[in-house]
């Protein structure tokens, strides 16, 4: 059975943690390991950061969406914003990159998104957004999900 939730929020730093815990909260019902509960954790924390600091520039009149769904094991994510877009995804795609060197960026947000999901997609395009997909197969009992 599939389950989902939604939520939105204001493109705040403080909003993060509750991003952070309401999709933990969420993905509880499926009996996760620690580890798998704190990488999707930070998977979350990274791609709302981006959204806030990249997307909207620090800009609090944003909003940021997200999506989580569960079935059969696996978690879907979409963390979503309507901010500045990336011009060049495969750039900011590498290790080590970041357009805000100034504020202590480290540029690894994408490669441990890559690192800790099955599966990332990336679409942005310039002053529209960008939505990230992310799923990640849970090592879950199977009776959990009947």
């Amino acid at each position: 059975m599939r389950n989902e939730m939604q939520i939105q929020f204001t493109a705040l730093s403080q909003n993060e943690s509750f991003a952070r815990v309401t999709v933990a909260a969420f993905i509880a019902q499926l009996d996760p390991t620690i580890d798998e509960l704190t990488e999707i954790k930070t998977v979350v924390s990274e791609a709302v950061t981006n959204a806030i600091i990249h997307g909207y520039e620090g800009n609090p009149a944003g909003m940021v969406y997200i999506s989580a769904a569960i079935e059969d094991g696996v978690v879907e994510l979409v963390i979503r914003d309507e901010g500045i877009g990336i011009p060049d995804i495969e750039e900011a795609r590498q290790p080590l990159f970041t357009t805000k060197p100034e504020l202590e960026r480290s540029g690894m947000g994408f490669t441990i998104m890559e690192n800790f999901m099955d599966d990332i997609e990336i679409e942005s395009q310039p002053r529209v957004g960008t939505i990230i997909r992310l799923k990640k197969h849970l090592a879950f009992k199977k009776a959990l999900c009947n």
